[in-house]
């Protein structure tokens, strides 16, 4: 039996963020006897990962992170040229550019541009350095990858999409793995010492300002104050972390909010939530916003976020829908809808982002592409 091809995985770094956990999804359900990953990250990364990446024989390589470029450009550049990889594969964003140069100095015949994300001007030098790195992808790239519509839109330009120049490689979930567990929510509930009369205010995110907590805390305060029982549970690690916790003080809300940390139960705390919110100033695709649909939880997302995130009723009945989209300018508002909300189970229309259906695609194209550069 010939060996499996080996793909490299360029991420900036293995911690518990969304693009690590659509990689992992992917990682996780891909014919591992025909395909495997290499996965390139930070060094000082917190690698929770490590264990059952190496149960399934991964490659594993922590290099300098690309803030220090001339290291990281002779870590990559060696590592490619020594394995030979026929297929490089950058989940960096506007930051492939740099794991692409790499690539391409080393002969590498297929390297992917994956976008995530877009931007907000809010972030100062980070957004100004986004759209300065944005046009030399391009250069770089053979093949253009995007999360979804807005990301490969935002990345590659309206013509190269509607062109079908962009592959959607949608952040696919194993459904059947974030189904409501009773049983979970009771465990979680007590573990974390919610009351079950509490009513739980959900989210999965890193503390980032794109995930906006700060809006988050507001629109708590006013649901706190109708519902005193109410608890906002916060389940992430981040930069701004300390910030939030700041605001959580100032806003008086110490005893009504918790902090989980990152977390490998995820798929399980959606059950102990009640509503889930989202108010992203910006997202590629939030691949939690599927997982807590697929929850039956009711959602509360800003109105920056993609459509596209929202699943559809199999019924067509868009009053099964248990998603609302708000604009940032009315917590007021946010506070009516949200306490107006029930859970609602719904059989939703799952196919697009199935895990094993995405999967079979992918591997077709990296399958397709090592055997015409074989």
């Amino acid at each position: 039996m010939s060996k499996p091809i080996r793909i490299a995985q360029v991420l900036n770094r293995m911690d518990s963020g969304g693009i690590e956990a659509v990689v992992m999804n992917y990682y996780r359900h891909i014919d591992h006897k025909q395909i495997q990953f290499d996965f390139y990250f930070a060094e000082d990364s917190t690698f929770p990962q490590r264990a059952e990446l190496e149960r399934l024989g991964a490659g594993i390589y922590p290099i300098p992170a690309y803030s220090h470029p001339l290291a990281y450009h002779k870590a990559l550049y060696g590592a490619f040229r020594e394995h030979g990889y026929k297929v490089v594969h950058a989940h960096l964003s506007t930051m492939s550019v740099f794991a692409l140069f790499a690539a391409w100095r080393a002969g590498v015949p297929v390297r992917i541009c994956h976008n995530h994300s877009t931007a907000a001007w809010g972030e100062g030098k980070k957004t100004l350095l986004k759209y300065l790195l944005r046009p030399f992808n391009k250069l770089f790239a053979t093949a253009w990858f995007a999360c979804g519509e807005k990301a490969g839109r935002w990345m590659y330009g309206d013509r190269a999409f509607e062109k079908g120049k962009v592959y959607v490689m949608p952040n696919a979930i194993d459904t059947e793995k974030f189904t409501f567990d009773p049983m979970a929510r009771a465990q979680l509930r007590q573990e974390l010492d919610i009351p079950n009369s509490a009513f739980v205010v959900g989210h999965v995110g890193r503390f980032t300002y794109a995930k906006n907590h700060e809006f988050l805390l507001h629109v708590f305060k006013l649901i706190k104050q109708k519902r005193p029982e109410a608890k906002l549970l916060l389940v992430g690690e981040g930069e701004l972390e300390q910030q939030v916790k700041n605001q959580i003080k100032q806003l008086g809300l110490e005893r009504a909010v918790i902090f989980t940390g990152a977390r490998e139960d995820v798929a399980k705390l959606y059950s102990s939530m009640d509503v889930f919110c989202l108010p992203s100033r910006y997202e590629g695709f939030a691949i939690v916003a599927l997982e807590a649909q697929v929850n039956g939880l009711a959602c509360f997302f800003s109105d920056r976020i993609t459509n596209e995130v929202i699943l559809r009723p199999i019924s067509g009945n868009i009053q099964e829908e248990n998603v609302c989209q708000l604009p940032l300018a009315e917590p007021e508002r946010w506070c009516e809808a949200i306490l107006e909300s029930k859970r609602q189970p719904t059989h939703l229309e799952l196919r697009k982002y199935d895990i094993a259906i995405c999967c079979a695609q992918i591997e077709n194209f990296y399958l397709k592409n090592e055997e015409r550069n074989g």
